[in-house]
């Protein structure tokens, strides 16, 4: 704890500004190489899994402009502006990309925009590139733990951007002034309500992290270029804490330890396609189809016990069992258990147009009913999903999900994370060759060791 009295907006950027790869744990490290080439492979996978992005592709060909920066998947180069759009548009489109603890998504914004940053300015190094990206899942993680969030604003986008701000000037090695006004900035570009995440129809879902990212990247150049930002962003009277979250924050835990504990390393990286807040649901689901070798046909009945935002997966149910489009499927609860009931699992594959239409899977959805559990709300942690399933034959199973792939109590390793980057890097628009992925994946592994971060980027272009 510290007894500074200045702004979170000055504690935080200086935090930002100072932070550098010796000061990291190793947990801390490993955290950022895998969500450097997790959020690389995504970006890859969306740019031929998800028809919607194409027209983020078209709009950044057609600004033109300096060439300075990759457009990964469609190929390409642009100003870093709108690389950052690009590729945070595709980072989560797919909802492929990594977690806190808690739910929510920051690395999706955080990457696009540092390498942005970091092909524009040139020579930054793996081991900086590496604080950056540490710096900013740090920051995210306090304010995602220590906000009064309602479920109305967004908050992967709402917060992410301050954690893309602070990564991207580390990344520019702005000073701790005018990191923090880069993040004063960045209010200007916080964002996001929650109807987009749980309403139907959009496709702005699966793209929100483009403009998180985008923001970010401008908040930074501007404070290079001398812009000021507010002195009291955060904390002042009509600043970020008491407009967002009507002054509902913890400001002693979110500084706790800054400095000596980066929270990053808790990251989660996903094995599923899809909402992390529905996974529990589907290993239950998976788990009573394996261990009692159930068949689609067979079933019943499967009773989804739900809380109060597993309900909005859910809402309205028959739009829910059968979602019209590939970004409402990927946030729809019935859906997707229905999908892992059938599959046993859940592929980058398992999303395209036709798979929508997959008549196995619609007939499973048939089968969901909802019962409604208050003890299943979100407050902090999601508590595990419940599902019962019952067959013809009278048989009755009930289970809840745990050691799902990617959680906390089931992590992936750095291995995991290399063979899902293979996956995805394999179903890019443009697909990547085994041997190119294999020197990506070991380019990230040995990060710190590159005078040229980027090197690793140029690689996948």
């Amino acid at each position: 704890m510290t007894d500074d009295k200045r702004d979170l907006v000055h504690l935080l950027g200086t935090h930002a500004a100072e932070v550098t790869y010796d000061r990291l744990s190793d947990d801390a490290r490993w955290a950022a190489k895998k969500s450097i080439l997790d959020t690389l492979g995504v970006i890859l996978a969306a740019s031929g899994m998800e028809p919607a992005v194409q027209a983020i592709a078209e709009i950044v060909a057609e600004t033109g402009g300096r060439p300075d920066c990759t457009v990964l998947g469609f190929g390409g180069r642009a100003p870093a502006l709108m690389a950052a759009m690009a590729n945070g548009a595709l980072a989560h489109c797919l909802d492929y990309d990594d977690q806190t603890p808690w739910g929510q998504h920051t690395a999706s914004s955080i990457v696009p925009a540092v390498i942005a940053l970091a092909e524009r300015r040139g020579g930054v190094s793996g081991k900086d590139l590496i604080a950056a990206v540490a710096a900013g899942q740090d920051i995210f993680a306090r304010l995602r733990c220590n906000v009064g969030w309602q479920k109305d604003w967004n908050l992967s986008t709402v917060l992410a951007v301050f954690a893309a701000t602070a990564s991207a000037s580390r990344v520019l090695g702005l000073s701790p002034a005018r990191t923090s006004a880069a993040m004063g900035i960045a209010t200007m570009q916080s964002s996001g309500i929650m109807e987009m995440v749980a309403g139907r129809g959009s496709d702005l879902r699966g793209m929100y992290a483009g403009f998180s990212a985008k923001g970010a990247v401008l908040a930074t150049l501007m404070a290079e270029k001398g812009v000021t930002g507010i002195d009291k962003a955060f904390e002042g009277q009509y600043g970020f804490m008491n407009t967002y979250f009507g002054g509902r924050y913890d400001r002693d835990k979110i500084v706790a330890g800054l400095g000596s504990d980066f929270l990053g390393s808790g990251t989660l990286y996903k094995r599923w396609p899809c909402v992390g807040t529905a996974h529990s649901h589907m290993k239950a689901a998976i788990d009573i189809v394996t261990r009692n070798n159930i068949q689609p046909d067979e079933i019943a009945e499967i009773r989804l016990y739900v809380g109060d935002y597993h309900d909005l997966m859910c809402q309205p149910l028959d739009e829910r069992r059968a979602p019209a489009t590939l970004a409402d499927a990927k946030f729809s609860l019935p859906y997707l258990v229905s999908v892992a009931v059938v599959r046993r699992g859940m592929s980058v594959t398992d999303f395209t147009e036709a798979a929508l239409k997959d008549k196995q899977v619609l007939a499973v959805g048939k089968k969901m009913t909802l019962v409604r559990d208050a003890a299943l709300d979100w407050k902090l942690e999601l508590p595990p999903g419940r599902v019962e399933i019952t067959t013809r034959d009278g048989g009755c199973w009930i289970e809840e999900g745990h050691r799902v792939p990617g959680n906390a109590d089931n992590p992936m390793n750095w291995e995991d994370v290399c063979v899902k980057f293979f996956e995805c890097a394999s179903v890019a628009a443009n697909p990547v060759s085994e041997t190119v992925s294999a020197r990506a994946a070991a380019l990230a592994e040995n990060l710190e060791t590159l005078e040229d971060a980027t090197e690793l980027v140029k690689c996948l272009a």
